[in-house]
Order: structure tokens, then C-alpha cells, then sequence
């Protein structure tokens, strides 16, 4: 049987820290190993794309600031950059990450070059718009137009697909392919990391990581740490994909200086997800919520709200703990228990790298993104 030939794919999403540019990055990344082109086409590199990796390109978007408009315009020299990198590398597919504005750029790209050479659009929803977009007037219409006009539609839940054919009028089939996590070799030790934030022997590690977005509820995390007793078994570990200032007042008046320790803009994760011993995530809703994958990938069981696409994540009793939204005393009790259980915290964590090596491998994930692709390449374009 014939070797299909190796795709050129151009990835467009959000560089900044976030589980749809994370996702985005790695898979540009396994889609390189396994002899792909990965084309990123963004305003900045994505945070964790490796510099220097054979089949990994990455195009820069120049935004030009002109009087004549009142804010900097993106979605046109997105489209325009999108079209040049398509025709000058011959790209068979433009998968975008998040449809506003990516998948609008996307189908106006599309529709400057010839019918022949156009690429296939795959247009993944992380959340966002969906959730709250999706619901605003001022957007909606533009994001089913971009979604009807997409080759395929992707989430990265069922829960997601099932909120975006509640609030937009799509008749496209949607794929649910949920995300994966293939961690890196940590490069510290577990106890160096420790030791750098001053966790002692008695003390367990709870970890939380996220981009301080509002949904994240850093009030309802801070809140439920200070409710956990006794107040010195932990510390509190937030690696922060953005400005943590704005708590820090939060963090004294809950008595917690000293109990949290704040990491900004970390790029090696690994070195700290396999020194800690279970994560805390407190979020009014989730798509996905990659940054528990991550913890379970290195045999950390989370304690979490349950809402959104999380109970697909988490299999509560088994691979982490799983409380009703608003519940902030649940969340404490819980993490309570399996900080004075480490046999508990030991099963629950084995359990938890399990489903994420069984569920949530690049080796499953991957090869259905491949699939996918080469699906539409082979059918007629939206």
C-alpha cells in the first residue's frame, strides 16, 4: 500500500499562555515528528514552540497601527499572511485555533487564492467562542458564517460541542477531539524544585496552574486554601500565565503570605507538575482544562469544580475529587482528605496517569487530527 505523503499544515492561534495555544504548539510539534510541515502564522511565536526544531516554521502577522482606524486592525493582515504562507508553501490545510477572529481570516485567505490551490480550513473551538461569544450579537452571526464555511469543526469536549449547537445555528458535524499532553523530561529534580520554593518535608505541594482569566475564580482558590486545616500542611503553588499582582491583597487579607508561592511565565511545567502532589482548580467552567491533564500526566489526582467538560477529564473517586460548583468548603474538605491520606493521593494519582496515557495520548490525539486532515483534503471544500 502507498506511504501517504507528508502534509503542510498552517496552524494559527493564540500565542500567548492558554490551553488552546499549549494544544496548538504541541500538535505542530508531533505533527512534525512524524514528518509534517507545521506552519505557525500568529502576531508572536507561541510560548512553548521550541525554537530550531526540524519541520517547525513560524510566520510573523505585522500589525500596522493607522490613524484612520480607531483600533489596530488583525483579522485582515491575518487573512493576508494566511494566503502568502498557503501560496508560497503549498499548504494543503489551515487549521485554526479558535474561531474569532483565526477562522474568519481563514475563509477570507481562502478565498484569495485559486480554487485549486485554496487549503482545507479545520476550525477548533476551545471555549470562548463559543461560550461567550457565541452569545454576543455583535459576534455570533460571524462566527456560525466562519464555522459553516469551515472544511470540519472540531471541540475539544463533548460538552463544548454540545454548548455550541445550543447557542449557534450550525448544521455542520462537529468532531470531539479532546486534547493531549505529551510532557517533556523534567529537568530539576523534584526535590530541588521544592527546595527553590521552600516546600518542606511535612508540607504537601498543591498546585494551580491557569491564565488568571476571571472564569478561573483565583478568588474562590484563594478562599478555599484558607479554609484548608491545619493551615501548615501546604503550600499553595500557583504557576501564573499572567500578572498575579491584583491578588496579592487578596492573599493577605486570607492570612496565606507564606502559604502561596506565585511563578510567572514559566515555560518548563514539568519541572514543576512532577514535584507537586495534587492540584486545585476552581473555574465557574472549563472546555477541557489542560492544566489538569498535565498535573495527571505526572500522577497528581486534582481536586476540581465539576463543570464544563472537567467530569470528561477526571474520573471523580477514582483519578481526582470532583465538587459542585459554589461549593468553596467542599473544595477545602477535599483537598484535606488526601492531604492526610498520601495512600489515597498515591491511587488516585497512579489512576490519574493512567487515563491520561489511555485517554489522552499524542499517539491516539494525533492520529485522529491526521485523520481528519486527510479526510477533508481528500473531500470537496466547504
Amino acid at each position: 500500500m502507498e506511504t501517504p505523503r507528508p502534509l503542510r499544515i498552517g496552524i494559527t492561534c493564540y500565542p500567548s499562555v492558554g490551553g488552546s495555544g499549549i494544544l496548538a504548539s504541541a500538535l505542530g510539534e508531533e505533527l512534525a515528528r512524524r514528518g509534517h510541515e507545521a506552519h505557525f502564522i500568529s502576531y508572536e511565536r507561541p510560548f512553548r514552540l521550541p525554537w530550531g526544531a526540524p519541520g517547525i516554521f513560524f510566520h510573523p502577522v505585522v500589525i500596522n497601527d493607522y490613524g484612520l482606524f480607531k483600533y489596530p486592525d488583525y483579522t485582515l493582515p491575518l487573512s493576508v499572511k494566511m494566503a502568502e504562507v498557503s501560496r508560497d508553501h503549498h499548504l494543503d490545510v489551515l487549521h485554526v485555533h479558535y474561531a474569532v477572529p483565526h477562522a474568519t481570516a481563514a475563509i477570507l485567505a481562502r478565498s484569495m487564492l485559486p480554487a485549486g490551490s485554496a487549503p482545507r480550513v479545520v476550525t477548533t473551538l476551545h471555549g470562548t467562542d463559543t461560550t461567550l461569544l457565541g452569545r454576543d450579537a455583535g459576534y455570533g452571526p460571524a462566527i456560525t458564517h466562519a464555522l459553516e464555511r469551515s472544511d470540519a469543526v472540531t471541540t475539544v469536549s463533548e460538552f463544548l460541542k454540545r454548548e455550541t449547537q445550543a447557542h449557534l445555528s450550525v448544521r455542520k458535524p462537529i468532531d470531539v477531539i479532546h486534547n493531549f499532553f505529551e510532557p517533556r523530561e523534567a529537568r530539576r529534580p523534584r526535590a530541588a524544585v521544592r527546595a527553590e520554593l521552600g516546600i518542606g518535608d511535612s508540607e504537601v505541594m498543591i498546585l494551580h496552574a491557569s491564565n488568571l482569566r476571571p472564569l478561573k475564580r483565583i478568588d474562590v482558590l484563594l478562599e478555599s486554601a484558607a479554609r484548608i486545616r491545619p493551615r501548615d500542611s501546604f503550600k499553595l503553588v500557583v504557576l501564573a500565565g499572567a500578572d498575579f499582582s491584583p491578588f496579592t491583597q487578596e492573599v493577605e487579607r486570607l492570612g496565606l503570605t507564606g502559604r502561596v508561592v506565585v511563578r510567572e511565565q514559566i515555560t518548563d511545567i514539568e519541572d514543576y507538575l512532577q514535584a507537586a502532589d495534587l492540584g486545585l482548580f476552581t473555574s465557574d467552567v472549563e472546555s477541557f482544562c489542560l492544566s489538569i491533564l498535565e498535573a495527571m500526566c505526572f500522577s497528581c489526582p486534582s481536586v476540581a469544580t465539576q463543570v464544563g467538560g472537567i467530569p470528561e477529564v477526571v474520573e471523580s473517586g477514582r483519578s481526582g475529587i470532583l465538587v459542585p460548583h459554589g461549593d468553596t468548603d467542599g473544595l477545602a474538605r477535599a483537598v484535606e482528605a488526601l492531604i492526610a491520606d498520601p495512600g489515597l493521593r498515591a491511587s488516585m494519582g497512579a489512576a490519574a496517569r493512567l487515563r491520561a496515557r489511555s485517554l489522552f495520548s499524542a499517539a491516539s490525539i494525533v492520529t485522529r487530527y491526521e485523520e481528519l486532515y486527510r479526510r477533508v483534503c481528500a473531500g470537496a471544500a466547504a
